[in-house]
């Protein structure tokens, strides 16, 4: 997709890959790149981005920003914002959960169709989402969030087949590990099942954020994680005995 004279749209902008991304696209020549975030007056400035107001996590949030958000044509929407909770399913806190799935899933669902109308009429457009490796490697103590991400990537993917008639294209992105605050706080709340979280494979949010503009570019329909995080979403397509054996040997409940 040739980004110039594109706007996009990046959600989660405040920190880890949504700020990677916005630093990213600035250097792009011709590209508008809009920040969504909670709190505009934190956002950390940075040039040629300007950030909006965006609360996935409450859709009247969604609902007050679209009409401007409308105004000015998005033509890439980069669903990126996420939120993580983990530990044994009987643990985890109900209201923590629910808030996931409105910002991991429901909010993307929300974004996706209003920006669609617009990017349709323009003949013009991409919808990025951005999921996990853990849609494809189920691990316990992950078992809601492994949910969201597996929506997410679900939604992807008939997206793409249903929108394929189209000038409209999409791009799901697998993530692994990515050297953020969110894969800190998966570590620390992990670290009780999975031993040895500290030495899991990670990258840093530039690196990725790079390949994901890479893959807008060449107009790629999935960009995968690489690394060791691409044998998880590998263990999808093998027997489940497979990656039963290897969880087997490394959680503890």
């Amino acid at each position: 997709m040739e980004l110039d004279g594109v706007t996009v749209l990046v959600t989660g902008a405040r920190r880890g890959i949504g700020r990677a991304l916005c630093e990213r696209l600035s250097r792009e020549p011709g590209v508008q790149v809009l920040a969504g975030v909670r709190d505009v007056a934190g956002f950390a400035p940075l040039a040629r981005v300007e950030p909006v107001a965006l609360d996935l996590g409450r859709p009247a949030s969604i609902a007050t920003a679209w009409p401007a958000l409308e105004a000015r044509g998005i033509d890439v929407l980069i669903n990126n914002a996420g939120q993580f909770t983990a530990g044994l399913l009987e643990t985890q806190d109900l209201g923590k959960v629910y808030d996931m799935v409105q910002v991991n899933l429901t909010a993307v669902i929300d974004l996706t169709h209003r920006v669609l109308p617009g990017m349709l009429a323009r003949a013009r457009g991409k919808i990025v989402t951005n999921s996990s490796v853990v849609a494809y490697a189920n691990f316990p103590a992950v078992t809601t969030y492994a949910a969201t991400k597996g929506g997410a990537s679900a939604f992807a993917e008939a997206l793409r087949r249903e929108l394929a008639p189209t000038p409209v294209s999409t791009l799901h992105i697998v993530t692994g590990g990515i050297d953020t605050d969110m894969l800190d706080e998966t570590k620390a709340q992990l670290a009780p099942h999975f031993p040895g979280t500290e030495s899991w494979d990670q990258h840093t949010p530039a690196e990725w954020a790079d390949k994901i503009v890479a893959a807008i570019i060449a107009d790629d329909a999935v960009l995968g994680p690489g690394g060791k995080a691409a044998l998880g979403k590998l263990a999808s397509h093998l027997p489940r005995q497979v990656l039963d054996t290897v969880v087997g040997r490394a959680f503890q409940r």
